[in-house]
Order: C-alpha cells, then structure tokens, then sequence
C-alpha cells in the first residue's frame, strides 16, 4: 500500500526540480493532487469503494508519480476548500514532508489485544450483542496516539463521546479498565440489583488513567450514550468546556474531546451537523474537536450509497473549514500517523479536524443478524479476509507474534473466569470531587434553602444592574428600561420577570455561584424582556451588567446560540454535568421548539440519572401559554415532560409571578439536590400588572409550591390551575364579583405538592367540588397527570375539569376563535354544577 504519510521523501528532496519540469510545472501536478487526490486514493480494505479517475491527474512524470504516492495512496486529504491559506499550506508541508517513524511492535500489541478481546467475547458470549471492533481494530492504536500526541501537548484529560460500536473494547483498552468488568456485564447478575434501572453494557461511561509511553498520565472519560446515535455528541463537547472552564487559563490545551462516529450516522443524523456548527462559536467552542469516523461503508443492512448522496460520508463537514483525512484502515502506520497529525493540527489552530478511517464489519449489525443475507458479495470477501493483527504482523516482520497472542488469549480467558463471581453489575467509572456536594435520589425536605434577600441586598444588586460607564452610549429605549428597573429595585414599582430574573442572577453571581444561559435571542429575550447585554450606540461595544455586580464575583455568560435545538440543549446538558454547582439554563425561542430536541430530553436530562446514576441541575426554560399565536406558538408540551416524570427525576413548575420565578432559580442553585428543572416561563405576563411582585416578594423564604387564595369567601368550588389561565380565572372573578370560588395555583406540578394542596383544600371547608383548569385541549396539558391525584386526596369533594376539547394540533391558528374558546373555558370554570 502507498501512503503519502509513509513513503513520502524528505520535502526538500520533493522539491527538487529535473531537467525537464519546471517549479511551475511540479506545482501545477501537486496543486492538481491536493484538491483531488483523494479521490483517487486507495482506500478500501476489500477493494469494494474503488478509486474515481480525475483527467486532471493523468500523467507519468516523476512529480505526478510522487504526489500520487502522497495524496492518491492509502491517505486522502481534503484539505483545499480551508479558506486560510497558513492552514492549508501547514497541512501540505506535513503530508509532502518525512513521515514520522511508528513503534511498530506497540502497534501489533495493540491490534492483538483489540482483535484477541473480541475473540474471547465472541466465543465465550456467542448470540450476545456487544457490537464488535473487528474490521475496523486499527481505532485502538489511533486514538493511542491521539492521547500520546494530546499529552506531549499538555492534556490532562481525554474527553471521548463515542456510539457502541467498539465501546467496550475502547473500555479496556483506552479507559484501562480490567477485562473481567466488561466480561462481568455479560454474566448474569443478581437482578434486584438493576431493577427498574442501568442500561446496557455497550451504553455505559467509563473512566480510567492512560500513562503514555513519554510519561505522561491522561485521564480518560468515556461519556455515557443513548442508542440514539450522536446524540451524545453536544453532550461531550459540552462537558468538555466546562471542563475547560473550570481550569481557566490553558483549559483548551488541558481538555481534548474526542468523537468517534459511525459513518452512517456521521452523514445521516442532523445534530452531527449542529455540533460542528457549534465549534467556533463564542459560547460553545472548545479549542477544536478531533472526530473519527469508524467507517463499515455500512450502516446495519444499508449500503454506504443508501446512506449518504457524496462518495464519503465525512463530506458533511465540508461545509467547515476543518480538513478531513480519509485513511485505509489497513495501512495502520499510516492511521497512527494521520492521528498525529490531526492533534497537532487542532493545538496548532484551535480547529475540528475529521479522521475517517475506512475498514469493514466482519459480523453483522450486532453479532446476531447474518448479513449474508443483505450483503452476500461483501461477506464472502471479509470470511477470506484475516483479521488486521495477522496481516499487520506479516507485513512488518516482526518476532514472537504467536508467543504474544497465546499470552493475551490466556489473559482474557483468566479475566472471564474471574467475572463468572460477579453478582453486581461493577461501575466502571468514579466520579469527580466537585460532586461531592451534590445528592440525587428521592426529594428530602433537608434538602431546602432559603432564597430570600435583605432589601439592601436588593438595593444594591438593583444599582449595579442598572449603570453602566459614564462615556457608553445607551440606546434611549434601554436607558428607560433601566430607569423603570431601577424603581422596581427601590420599591417604586412591581418588579416584573425580568428584573426578578436579573436580581436572581446578580444575587447568584455576588455569592461565588456561576451563571450560564444560552438559546436562541436570549440576550436580548425573544419577548424583548432580559436585556442582559447592553450595545453602544455609536460603536456597539458590549457592556453586560451581570459581569460587574461586585470585585471577585463568579462567572455570569448569556449566549445568543445557533438556531438549534438539540444541538445546544446537549451541550447545556453536558456543561451541567461538569460544572454542577453553576446554574446552567437553556432557552427555547418558543416552548413548542422543545420537541426538535426531544432526544436530548428523552435521553439524557430525564433519564440520566436512572440510567447511569449521572446527575444534572440543568434548566428548561420554556415559553408557554396560550394566546391566539397558533399551534407552534402556544405549548411547550406540559403533558410530555409529564410523562416522563418519575421517581423524582425532574422538577416541572410553573411559576405564576415574578417573585415566584426569582425564588425558583435561586433554589435550583443554592440547594444541593441536583435535578433538571422544566420551567414553563410566561409571554404575555412577563410584564403584565397581575403576574408581577413587590420588591419585599423577594425577602420571602421560598419558593412556594402552591400559591393560596386569601380572597375567596366560604368557597364552595376550588379551582386549581397553573399560569396565566388563573390570572384570567381571577380577573374574571374580579369582573363577576363572586369570590365564593377560591382559585389555586399549582406552582410545581412535579414533584407533586400534595401535602400543600391538602392544607389549602382543607382552607375551603365548605367546598365541595374541586375543579381542574387548563388552556390546553383535553389529551394535552397536565389533565391526565393531576386529576386522579386531585381525586386520591380530594375526600368527599367532587373533582371535574375543564379544558380545550381534544385535539391533534396544540391550538387554533385563529385568533378570534382562541378568544371564543378562552371565553368558553372561563365560564365554564364559574358555571356550578
């Protein structure tokens, strides 16, 4: 095999002109080689992806025979569309350059005990899924030297998202972790000790310690993964920003993440895109990712030409200026040397970089399909085909091959023996010391903070927050804003959300606590409401209030994120798992836009911790209410993130005024239970009268639960609601002037409140029914979640509810037609049976 990264000549012998070419003529062929050589190289291991002739490359000089050995052989290299010529010219100086020597016999090691690790679980655990490496075994010595360049660079730590294919090799072999706690996830353990909970052995995170062969130690976390392919990408790159955050200074250099994708999904899954979108982004980089495409030229039964429209699936990331290495798996030197070469790239520019390695599946999708039926051709070929570690061998000539085996056959088999005595699934990771602090499980009442400021507080944060230098040139529209917040600071007027929230924040970051939020607008909010970030007129110099509360405060970030929805709620995800004791918002333009991250949801913020035992505080803050703006822009899905409430995983509130919102956020940072928090945020009411509060609301202990009714009189109907309906059920009763009807709000519906319901239900005692009320249609909203726990503790009451008629669409696109149902719904509330 020719490889330009293993035989290519010194570059001041390559640049040697003959007699009969010119400077101009060499760099005429080797310009036509580096924009398309790749598409001549030799790639495929089994020949099947065959080399694409270029007119373009035609020829038979010297120079055109030397560059085809550099870019048309066992590497290809897209390189050329990267806009900054210092970039493309350090890549072609590396590839027409010396290549670096490879320690071979490490090399061999390394294939042997990929390849021999899954011998041993293919014969010893025949017809279970483990989703062998096999084919694709030269991923092991490549990210070896991804983590040994990595940690000449100064890394400490390997941050690795990665699917399951070959995740529990990489277990042992990057994560180090023993052999016998793999093997032991096969044999059967005690059930009740999973019961309800874990997941699968090839979805499991991992940590351990790599030593490299220059000295160096580098810690290895291997993140936890859904089956729902790349969806831990974001997740990855952002726990390793905040990773890197945490360490200041040098953090990109300390923290290297690492993504190894499968080709299919490289090309196939949307947030792949998203996340390399992310990369040079204020608010999300992180000094550069290194991707590795496992690349099967298969995706479980589909041909690699069913799978993706260009010739390789890495193209995706075309649309970056990152370059992309297509390297054949078999030519491991030259794959050692590409991962090289790819991490002194990123420390050298701070860039993605892909390295697509080309290889093959020997079994099927998952060890138990036959994929002779799908791919009969393919199949016949990879039977005769003899594992990467004997053809390694023969082609390097290396001693005692057999010796080597038998001894790593006869560690894996001792490993599997020990694992038969396991009777509880071992955890293969530790967790870091910042978590120390910070508990999971069921809600305890210990677990509660008081979030209450003095007024001088108050009047202090106020002041910060509402000035700015003396030479800025404010907008006149902001400068009245912050005239108005100023007032609501002093007690002059009610303090709406926005201000709730920014003194919420202040107060956070005057105390050591960090705060990040990101979406889409969200400095400036989408309902013109936070104003977080303040521009010069004259030159839009940016001046952010929050980051100047007091000398030595914490960190306070608010991002504008790309249009984006999984991609970025993944990476908030991710940065609150490694930054627990900040508070770590996202923010849906709409709450409807929650959906396109539903994975993320599903996945990760309300399964993690039953899954994996991984904790999170991250926040959901997603606009919700009904208000004639039609189906995409009146629910946030109350109902679905109630379906997946259980065991006390997330919170869901709603909180129905400023006062209230401002003492949510302060809880979900100073308490140390740590669970993702939904919070359903209003539009309309973010500045209306009713749903704003006094400057002392914010000197109360608590967050409350449940918000009483002091104006009822000898109530004989309780309604119970949540958000901006019970601002309209109290201005309707204002209106009949009928205060026999006490109106409650639910102000965290999950974990459900159903000792305050009780103590406020017991408040009515001559009521005899209880009446549910919500904006949302009858198959939607919290109706099927609260009614049977309103009638579980209801007593003798009468329990109904009213609501929107069921429907497919969340609303009405007609806004008169919203305003005859929002009509219909209020008297229904006051209709008595």
């Amino acid at each position: 095999m020719a490889s330009g990264l293993t035989q290519a000549p010194a570059a001041g012998k390559a640049a040697q002109p003959t007699s009969n070419l010119s400077n101009h003529q060499r760099e005429q062929v080797f310009d036509a080689f580096r924009r398309w050589g790749y598409l001549e190289a030799d790639l495929d291991p089994l020949g099947f992806l065959r080399p694409v002739p270029q007119a373009e490359l035609q020829g038979d000089s010297e120079f055109a025979h030397e560059a085809r050995r550099v870019y048309a052989g066992t590497v290809g290299v897209e390189f050329m569309h990267i806009a900054d010529p210092v970039r493309r010219r350090w890549i072609q100086e590396r590839m027409e350059g010396e290549a670096a020597e490879v320690n071979q016999e490490h090399v061999l090691d390394q294939l042997i005990r990929a390849d021999l690790f899954e011998q041993v679980l293919q014969q010893r655990y025949l017809g279970n899924k483990r989703f062998s490496l096999e084919g694709v075994t030269a991923l092991i010595p490549l990210v070896d030297e991804i983590i040994e360049t990595a940690g000449e660079k100064g890394a400490v730590e390997l941050v690795m998202g990665m699917s399951h294919r070959g995740r529990l090799n990489v277990i042992v072999q990057v994560a180090k972790r023993a052999a016998e706690e793999v093997f032991a996830g096969f044999e059967d353990v005690d059930p009740r000790s999973v019961l309800g909970s874990g997941d699968v052995k090839y979805h499991m995170g991992a940590t351990g310690e790599y030593a490299t062969r220059s000295g160096a130690k580098v810690h290895i976390h291997l993140v936890s993964n859904p089956s729902h392919l790349e969806a831990v990408d974001p997740v990855t790159v952002g726990r390793s920003r905040a990773k890197q955050d945490r360490a200041g200074e040098g953090g990109t250099q300390k923290y290297l993440p690492l993504l190894v994708h499968g080709d299919a999904a490289f090309a196939g899954q949307g947030i792949t895109a998203e996340v390399l979108n992310l990369a040079e982004l204020r608010g999300y980089s992180v000094g550069g990712t290194v991707h590795i495409i496992v690349n099967n030229l298969l995706g479980f039964t589909t041909d690699a030409q069913e799978e993706h429209s260009s010739r390789f699936s890495a193209q995706v990331a075309r649309r970056q200026d990152i370059p992309i290495f297509h390297v054949n798996g078999e030519d491991v030197d030259a794959v050692v040397r590409v991962g090289r070469l790819a991490v002194e790239y990123r420390y050298a520019f701070g860039s993605d970089v892909v390295i697509d390695v080309i290889g093959y599946r020997r079994h099927g999708h998952s060890e138990v399909d036959d994929p002779t039926i799908t791919q009969p051709l393919l199949y016949k070929a990879i039977k005769e085909h003899p594992p990467l570690w004997e053809i390694y061998a023969e082609d390097t000539g290396l001693n005692d091959v057999q010796a080597r085996v038998q001894a790593v056959r006869t560690e894996y088999e001792t490993a599997q023996g020990k694992a038969k005595h396991v009777r509880k699934k071992p955890t293969l990771r530790e967790l870091p010391s910042y978590w120390d602090k910070y508990q999971g499980g069921r809600y305890k009442p210990e677990f509660d903070v008081e979030t209450g400021l003095t007024g001088e507080e108050i009047r202090e944060i106020t002041a910060r927050l509402t000035s700015y230098p003396a030479d800025f040139h404010i907008h006149p529209k902001i400068q009245k804003l912050l005239e108005q917040r100023a007032e609501m600071g002093k007690g002059k007027r009610a303090l709406d959300y926005g201000m709730a929230e920014a003194i919420a924040f202040g107060s956070l970051v005057k105390a050591g606590v960090p705060v990040r939020l990101s979406g889409q607008d969200s400095r400036r909010g989408t309902f013109n409401q936070r104003h977080s970030v303040l521009l010069d007129t004259e030159n839009e110099q940016e001046y952010v209030p929050l980051q100047h509360v007091q000398e030595g405060q914490a960190r306070c970030e608010i991002y504008n994120s790309s249009l984006s929805e999984a991609g970025v709620l993944g990476f908030e995800y991710g940065y609150s798992r490694d930054y627990p004791e900040a508070l770590v918002m996202w923010e849906a333009q709409f709450g409807d836009f929650a959906n396109v991250a539903q994975a993320v949801i599903d996945q990760f913020v309300s399964a993690g911790e039953d899954k994996w035992g991984l904790l999170s505080g991250v926040v959901l803050l997603l606009p919700h209410g009904y208000e004639g703006q039609g189906p995409e822009h009146s629910s946030a899905r109350i109902e679905r993130f109630l379906q997946l409430a259980a065991r006390h995983n997330i919170q869901i509130c709603q909180p129905s005024n400023a006062g209230q919102y401002f003492h949510l956020l302060r809880r979900q940072a100073l308490r140390s239970w740590r669970k993702p928090l939904v919070v359903f945020t209003p539009k309309s009411m973010l500045r209306h009268p009713d749903a704003s509060s006094p400057v002392e609301a914010l000197s109360q202990p608590h967050f409350r639960n449940v918000l009483p009714d002091h104006e009822a009189q000898d109530a004989e109907r309780i309604l119970v609601c949540t958000g901006k309906i019970g601002h309209e059920l109290r201005m309707e009763r204002k209106k009949r002037k009928d205060y026999s009807i006490a109106i409650l709000f639910l102000e965290q519906i999950y974990p459900f409140p159903e000792a305050e319901l009780m103590a406020e239900f017991e408040r009515h005692p001559q009521a005899r029914e209880i009446v549910w009320v919500q904006e949302e249609p009858g198959n939607m909203g919290a109706l099927f979640y609260v009614l049977p726990r309103l009638r579980h503790i209801a007593g003798d009451k009468t329990v109904l509810s009213v609501k929107r008629s069921s429907s497919a669409s969340p609303s009405t696109g007609s806004s008169k037609a919203h305003d005859l149902e929002q009509k219909t719904l209020l008297t229904l509330a006051f209709t008595k049976s």
